[in-house]
Parts: C-alpha cells; structure tokens; sequence
C-alpha cells in the first residue's frame, strides 16, 4: 500500500506548469511539515516534502494555496529520475496529491465566515453537560 498523509505549512506559492503533450496542468509546492518530537533544549525540526499536484486537483492548490497558509495533503509517493542536457542523472521523490484541503483557521477578512479544522477537540461548555439521565426508573432496559 503506498498512501501519504501530511499536515503542513506551505513554503512557497504553488508553482504551476502544463505538460507539453496534452496541456495537463501540473502544480508543485513544498510542505513543511513539523517531526513529532523534538530533543530537550533543541527547536523542533521539520521535514520538507516535495508536492506535485495534477488536474482539478492541482487547479485548486494553484487558485486556494498560499505560502505560509497550513494544508492537509492526501497522496502517494513517487520517485522519479530524468538525465538533463549535460548527461547528469537525478533523482527525486515526491509526493503526488490525491486530496487537498485547507488546514488553518481562516484569516480576518477573508469571504467571511469562519472555518476550524482543528481535529481531536470537543466544544467546551461552562456548565456542565447538556445531558442528564435522572433516575434508573424511566429508562427501557
């Protein structure tokens, strides 16, 4: 199985090509992406990944994506190689994306409204749960 997951920052605005045989749109940026753990008394490290996204897909990262802006990608890995004009060979791997989304709070401003994604976190009341079982006797079982 060759399935990718990440959550990062955009290092640069998403770069956009077409292909030279059918005009596909390409468009590539980089993610960095935090380690989990960082050793004690040093920054946190991060990682950065290669992204090429194509299509629709790649239309949406190129149109919505930002540097700086925090991204979701969903995707497989990729490794290439090609020879440029002096003979030399390179490699590269990279992460092809499949889905996209948008990871961030939106900033002030911005079409109004608001959007969170933060995962993992229940709304806090002040008071209390709203629900409340009062005794055994009302219930069916």
């Amino acid at each position: 199985m060759n399935k990718v997951i990440l959550m990062g920052r955009l290092t640069r605005d998403p770069e956009v090509r077409y292909t030279q045989t059918n005009n596909t749109l390409v468009a590539s940026f980089s993610l960095a992406v935090n380690r989990r753990f960082a050793r004690p008394g040093e920054e946190r490290q991060a990682d950065f990944i290669n992204i090429v996204a194509w299509s629709k897909t790649g239309e949406f990262c190129s149109k919505y994506f930002k540097k700086g802006q925090q991204v979701g990608v969903i995707g497989r890995m990729q490794t290439r190689t090609w020879d440029d004009e002096q003979g030399q060979k390179h490699y590269v791997t990279e992460v092809v994306a499949e889905e996209a989304y948008f990871a961030d709070s939106k900033k002030d401003g911005d079409m109004g409204g608001s959007f969170d994604a933060t995962f993992g976190t229940m709304p806090s009341t002040s008071t209390g749960s709203d629900f409340e079982i009062s005794s055994g006797d009302d219930l069916p079982f």
